[in-house]
C-alpha cells in the first residue's frame, strides 16, 4: 500500500510539474512567464549556495552510525548551513542590485529560497534513512498540490492571474512541506543533538563534497545563464516563450529520471559492487535502449503535439517563436543520453571524468554563445545548449569506453 501511495505521490508530481509551465503560459502574460522563469532558475541556482551539496557526504555517514549519533551530525550540518546563510544571503542582494531581477520579487525570492532549501534537505534526509512515503509528499507539497490551487484559483477567478498568486502558493506549498518534515523528524525518536557541532568532521565533508559541487554550479550555471542571457539578446515577453518551450522540452529530463534512470543504475551499483560483469553490461544495455525509446517517443510527441497545445494557449508570441522548441528539444536529447555513460561511470565510482566534463561545459557554453550571438542572437543561446551538452555526451561517452573493463562493454 505504501508503495502504491509513493507512486501516486510522485506521479501526481511530475504530472503538475508538467502542466504547470502550460498553464501558466496561458494565464499570465509572457513577461511574467518571463519572470517566472528567471526566478526559478536562480533559486534552484541558489540552493546549492545555501548547502553545497553537503548532504551528499550526511546521508553516507548517517547510515554509518548508530540512531543516537545522528542527532549530532545533523546539528553540525545544520551548523555549516548556518555560516552559508550568512555569507551567501547578503550576497545574493547583488542580484536585485545588478537589476538581474526586479526589486518586487526580493521578498518572494528570499522567502521561497529559504523554504526550498530546508524542506529539499528534509526530504532527502528523510529518503537515506528510509522514509520514502513521507519525502515523497513533501515533495508534492513543494512542487505538485500548490500548483494545482494555484491553477485552480486562477480559473475560477480572473482577478487572481498574477504572478504574485504563483509565488503565494509556492510560499505555502514550501511552508506545509518544512512543517510535515520537521514534524516527521521529531517522531523518529533521533538523539544526539546536545553534542556540540563538529568542525572538523565538516571540513573532512567539504573536501569530499567541493569537487562535485564544483561540477554541479557549473552545469546548473549553463541552466541558469541561459535565460538571463536570452533575455538580454530579445526581451522580456520572448523569454517568456523560452521559459515555456524549454519548460516543455526540460519534462524529458523529469521522465527520464523517474521512469528510466531511478530504476536502473541501483542495480549497476549493485553489480559493480557484486563484480558481476554480465548483469552490469545488461543493465547498460537497457539503460542505453529505454533512453533512447524515451527520447525518440517523447520527440515525437513534442512535434505533434506543440500546434495544438500553441493554438490552446491562444498566444500569438509563442506560436511566433515556436522555432525554438526544435533547438530546445535537440539540446535535452543530447543531454538526457548523455546521462547513460553518467550513470556507467558513477555506478563504477569514477566520478572524475564527470566532474571535468561538467565544469568544462560551462565555459564552452559561454564561449559559443558569445560568438553565435554575432551572426544569429535568437538562436545563440540554443546553440551554446547543443554545444555544451555535445560536449558532455562525447566526454563521457569516451571515459566510459576508456575506463570500463572490457568484460563490462563486450560480452566474450
Amino acid at each position: 500500500m505504501n508503495r502504491i501511495l509513493n507512486m501516486s505521490l510522485r506521479g501526481l508530481t511530475l504530472a503538475s510539474r508538467f502542466l504547470l509551465i502550460f498553464f501558466l503560459a496561458r494565464l499570465l502574460d509572457p513577461g511574467e512567464l518571463g519572470l517566472y522563469g528567471l526566478l526559478a532558475a536562480t533559486i534552484s541556482y541558489a540552493l546549492y549556495l545555501l548547502g553545497f551539496d553537503f548532504y551528499s557526504f550526511t546521508t553516507r555517514e548517517i547510515l554509518k552510525r548508530e540512531r543516537k549519533e545522528w542527532g549530532g551530525l545533523l546539528k553540525s550540518q545544520v551548523g555549516l548551513s548556518a555560516v552559508l546563510y550568512v555569507v551567501f544571503l547578503p550576497l545574493l542582494v547583488l542580484v536585485f542590485i545588478q537589476d538581474l531581477l526586479p526589486w518586487k520579487v526580493a521578498g518572494w525570492f528570499f522567502i521561497l529560497l529559504v523554504f526550498e532549501h530546508v524542506a529539499q534537505e528534509l526530504g532527502r534526509l528523510l529518503i537515506a534513512i528510509s522514509q520514502q512515503l513521507t519525502a515523497s509528499l513533501l515533495l508534492f507539497l513543494r512542487q505538485g498540490v500548490w500548483v494545482l490551487a494555484a491553477i485552480g484559483l486562477m480559473y475560477v477567478d480572473t482577478d487572481l492571474r498574477s504572478l504574485e498568486l504563483v509565488l503565494a502558493a509556492w510560499t505555502l506549498g514550501g511552508m506545509l512541506a518544512v512543517c510535515v518534515g520537521a514534524w516527521r523528524l521529531s517522531q523518529l525518536g533521533i538523539s544526539g543533538w546536545q553534542r556540540s557541532i563538529d568542525w572538523q568532521w565538516i571540513i573532512k565533508g567539504l573536501r569530499i563534497a567541493l569537487p562535485l559541487l564544483a561540477a554541479t554550479l557549473a552545469i546548473r550555471g549553463v541552466f541558469t545563464l541561459d535565460r538571463y542571457w536570452f533575455e538580454a539578446l530579445s526581451s522580456r515577453e520572448v523569454l517568456g516563450a523560452y521559459v515555456l518551450f524549454m519548460g516543455f522540452c526540460g519534462a524529458l529530463m523529469a521522465f527520464l529520471d523517474a521512469g528510466v534512470f531511478a530504476f536502473i543504475y541501483p542495480g549497476l551499483i549493485s553489480a559493480h559492487n557484486k563484480g558481476e560483469d554480465a548483469a552490469f553490461r545488461q543493465g547498460m544495455r537497457r539503460l542505453l535502449t529505454q533512453t533512447l525509446a524515451l527520447s525518440l517517443g517523447f520527440a515525437l510527441a513534442a512535434l505533434i503535439t506543440i500546434g495544438p497545445i500553441l493554438t490552446w494557449l491562444d498566444r500569438p508570441l509563442y506560436i511566433e517563436h515556436q522555432g525554438l522548441m526544435y533547438w530546445l528539444l535537440l539540446a535535452m536529447i543530447l543531454y538526457g543520453v548523455g546521462m547513460v555513460s553518467h550513470y556507467g561511470l558513477y555506478a563504477q565510482g569514477k566520478d572524475t571524468p564527470i566532474i571535468y566534463s561538467h565544469i568544462a561545459s560551462l565555459p564552452v557554453f559561454v564561449v559559443v554563445t558569445w560568438l553565435a550571438s554575432f551572426h544569429w542572437p535568437y538562436l545563440a543561446v540554443p546553440l551554446g545548449l547543443c554545444v555544451a551538452f555535445t560536449l558532455i555526451l562525447v566526454w563521457k561517452t569516451y571515459a566510459y569506453v576508456r575506463l570500463t573493463p572490457v568484460n563490462r562493454v563486450h560480452s566474450s
